[in-house]
C-alpha cells in the first residue's frame, strides 16, 4: 500500500516538473507501482492489484507521452498492456465506474501511441482507442455523468480526426463526419458560459475536423463546411483571450486564417 502511495506522489511530483526532473520522478513512480503489485497479485487481491495497474498505466502514459521515438512507444505500449490488465477485473458488470475511467485511459494511451506509429499499426491503435472511447461511453452518459462524457466524447472526437486524416475515400470522410458529431457532442456541455477554455478548444477542434472534410468534399459540401470550419475557429477566439491561452488563441488564428484561404480559393474555383 505504501509503495501505490509512494508511486502515486511520485507521479504527481513527476507530472507538475519538467526535464530530467520530471522524468525521473516518473521513472521512479512506475518502479513504485511495480513494487506494489509484487505483494498485489491477482490472485490473492485481485481489487488493489487492479488499482495498481491503473496507476501504473497513468504513470507509463505520462511517460510515454514525453518521450520520443522507440521510447516514448515502449511506455505507450506498456501503459497499454497495464490499463488491459487493469480491465480483467474492472468489469463493466462489477465495476462500472473503475471500468469506463480504465476504458478512457486506455483509449488516450492508445490514440497517443496511434498518433506517433505509421501505417496500419498507426490505423490500428486509433480504432482500438475509438473502441475504448465508445464503451467508455456506455457508462458515461450525459443525463448521469455530463462532464466526463464530454470529455470522453472529446478525446472520441480526436480519435477519429487523426484516424479520418490518415484514411482516403469515403472511410476517411465517415471518420471525420463522426469527429464532427462527437465534437459537437461535447460542446453541448462545454458551453462557452460554464466552461470557456474546454469549449474554446472543443471549437478549435471542431474547425479542425470541419477543414479537412471541407477541403476533400468538392461543391457546395465542401465549401459550407469550410464556412463552418471558419465560424468555428472564430467562437474559439472568443474564448482565447485569458492569461495562458496564448499558444491555443495562436494556434486557433493560423487554423483560421488556412480556412479563410481555402474558402476565398473556392470561391474563386466555382
Amino acid at each position: 500500500m505504501t509503495q501505490n502511495n509512494l508511486g502515486n506522489g511520485l507521479q504527481v511530483l513527476g507530472e507538475r516538473s519538467e526535464g530530467e526532473a520530471g522524468a525521473r520522478h516518473l521513472v521512479d513512480a512506475v518502479a513504485a507501482f511495480k513494487a506494489a503489485l509484487e505483494v498485489y497479485t491477482r490472485n490473492d487481491m485481485p481489487a488493489d492489484w487492479a488499482m495498481t495497474q491503473y496507476n501504473l498505466g497513468n504513470a507509463l502514459q505520462v511517460l510515454g507521452e514525453r518521450s520520443e521515438g522507440e521510447i516514448g512507444a515502449k511506455h505507450l505500449a506498456d501503459a497499454v498492456a497495464a490499463y488491459k490488465a487493469a480491465l480483467e477485473v474492472r468489469t463493466r458488470q462489477e465495476m462500472p465506474a473503475q471500468w469506463a475511467m480504465t476504458q478512457n485511459n486506455l483509449g488516450n494511451a492508445l490514440a497517443t501511441l496511434g498518433e506517433s506509429s505509421e501505417g496500419g499499426a498507426g490505423a490500428k491503435h486509433l480504432a482500438d482507442a475509438v473502441a475504448a472511447f465508445k464503451a467508455a461511453l456506455e457508462v458515461y452518459t450525459r443525463k448521469d455523468i455530463p462532464a466526463q462524457w464530454a470529455i470522453t466524447q472529446n478525446n472520441l472526437g480526436n480519435a477519429l480526426q487523426t484516424l479520418g486524416e490518415r484514411s482516403e475515400g469515403v472511410a476517411g470522410a465517415q471518420h471525420l463526419a463522426n469527429a464532427v458529431r462527437a465534437y459537437k457532442a461535447a460542446l453541448e456541455v462545454h458551453t462557452r458560459q460554464e466552461m470557456p477554455a474546454q469549449w474554446a478548444m472543443t471549437q478549435n477542434n471542431l474547425g479542425n475536423a470541419l477543414a479537412i472534410l471541407g477541403e476533400r468534399s468538392a461543391g457546395k459540401a465542401g465549401a459550407k463546411q469550410l464556412a463552418d470550419a471558419v465560424a468555428a475557429y472564430e467562437a474559439a477566439l472568443e474564448a482565447l483571450g485569458q492569461p495562458g491561452m496564448e499558444y491555443y488563441a495562436t494556434l486557433a488564428r493560423k487554423n483560421l486564417e488556412l480556412a479563410k484561404a481555402k474558402l476565398a480559393a473556392r470561391g474563386c474555383q466555382e
